[in-house]
């Protein structure tokens, strides 16, 4: 069951790629993170009146939605959308890809998880596989101060990622439906972009074409519904740290589709970096004995030594 969700957000979320690349420069980052959050909690809230699983929560509940919101499904997209304009998509993944380690660390600091042996060398497998499949576009940046602007909103926004996944913890910790939660969490994100929106004097009707509203519809159904639902049970599942290891594999299926669509072209560091990424899923989901066996005699050497 595992094994299914989280391969299942790795191909819902890998092809939200393309669909958010169809719709940049149609919409306004403010714009579209509303739209695509307002319909996704519609139809999350549909779905729960009608099937009556609406659960009530406390004010101390909502006030958390209303953080959820604005760390994953709100703020932290904004960040993302206005990076795109100063850097290239690949570098992006990169950074995201740092949502592992943000996990890991917020988990111990919030929830007291214990990190498992074999996390570290995993992450360092899927970052160092993640730099190497997308060398070329890092090395094709030009360091000026808009890439650097852009760096820091990826990487703020990536955080407030993982600030997102620990309250979704805390709702799953506290026996609150995922749903609903999850339809607040949404709504609230809407409607702190609305307001934005309106303060910014935005066009909430632009024109688009058929491409992006497509795009919008499945950003919003299949990478927002879906999506965000099955990665929060995956969360609740086998915890923050692991469960954001997907962001490290999702890229694959991105690249795999601008091979097919965008004509991207392969070379020897892309072909090592998905090496890298398969041993470090391979190694965070087989805990294979020797190395655990290595890392607990690295373990015991370097506290004798001490």
């Amino acid at each position: 069951m595992n094994a299914m969700l989280y391969f299942s957000v790795v191909l819902i979320w890998g092809t939200t790629w393309i669909a958010i690349t169809a719709q940049h420069g149609e919409f306004s980052p403010v714009i579209g993170v509303f739209w695509r959050f307002a319909i996704a909690s519609f139809i999350l809230f549909f779905i729960l009146i009608l099937s009556k699983r609406l659960q009530a929560l406390s004010l101390e509940d909502h006030l958390f939605c209303i953080l959820q919101g604005l760390c994953v499904f709100g703020l932290n997209f904004i960040c993302f959308y206005s990076a795109v304009a100063y850097m290239n998509s690949g570098l992006e993944s990169v950074i995201f890809s740092m949502a592992v380690l943000f996990n890991a660390v917020n988990s111990h600091l919030f929830f007291k998880q214990k990190v498992t042996k074999t996390f570290v060398p995993a992450a360092i497998c899927g970052i160092v596989g993640i730099c190497a499949l997308f060398w070329h576009d890092i090395i094709s940046t030009d360091l000026h101060w808009q890439t650097l602007w852009a760096v820091g909103l990826c990487m703020l926004g990536t955080y407030g990622f993982s600030l997102g996944n620990m309250i979704s913890l805390r709702h799953q910790r506290r026996h609150k439906d995922i749903f609903t939660t999850n339809a607040y969490g949404m709504l609230y994100g809407a409607m702190v972009m609305a307001l934005l929106g309106l303060g910014l004097k935005q066009d909430f009707l632009p024109s688009i074409s058929l491409q992006a509203l497509i795009a919008l519809f499945y950003l919003a159904i299949a990478g927002s519904v879906i999506g965000f639902t099955l990665y929060f049970i995956l969360i609740g599942r086998i915890g923050a740290g692991q469960a954001a290891y997907s962001t490290l594999l999702f890229p694959l299926v991105a690249l795999i589709i601008s091979t097919i669509w965008e004509n991207y072209h392969w070379h020897f560091s892309s072909v090592l970096g998905i090496a890298f990424i398969l041993l470090g899923n391979w190694i965070l989901f087989t805990q294979p004995s020797w190395l655990l066996k290595y890392l607990g005699k690295s373990r015991q050497k370097s506290c004798s030594d001490m």
